[in-house]
């Protein structure tokens, strides 16, 4: 597959993901985070929250998800990746990620894709949580 081609079959994706208890149990294991905005549930609603927040970077790990699984082949590597956040992401929360092209590279094999996160609430509505970017670079072959 060629990057054009890449192009081509991903020009805008979409996929769906649940922040499950399981999801949060996992990240938290793998990154130690303990603070209390994450953990504890009276203090997130002293901060103004209506419960724990979600770690971010959870959506960093949709992206890894997203790109190593719902592309059309797996001759790829995240290069880089950004996200900014616009508001929090709580417990059971269904996140719908979007990605389009913003640009591509053929001369070096990269796609740059800007993402759009969005919590859908009931009656289908969403709104923005997150914006980000990834590059992704297509993996070639060694030539013998």
């Amino acid at each position: 597959m060629t990057i054009s081609e890449l192009a081509e079959q991903s020009a805008q994706l979409s996929h769906t993901y649940q922040v499950t208890p399981e999801v949060y149990q996992a990240f938290q294991l793998c990154s130690q985070d303990l603070n209390p905005l994450h953990i504890d549930e009276t203090y997130a609603k002293e901060k103004g929250f209506k419960g724990c927040v979600m770690y971010g970077n959870i959506l960093n790990a949709f992206i890894s998800h997203f790109i190593g699984m719902c592309l059309p082949t797996s001759n790829l590597m995240i290069q880089s990746q950004d996200i900014s956040f616009h508001r929090p992401v709580y417990l059971n929360d269904t996140i719908q990620l979007e990605a389009g092209i913003d640009t591509v590279s053929e001369a070096v094999n990269i796609i740059n894709y800007k993402l759009k996160f969005r919590r859908i609430t009931e009656g289908a509505k969403s709104e923005l949580v997150a914006k980000g970017h990834v590059q992704i670079g297509l993996l070639l072959d060694k030539e013998a």
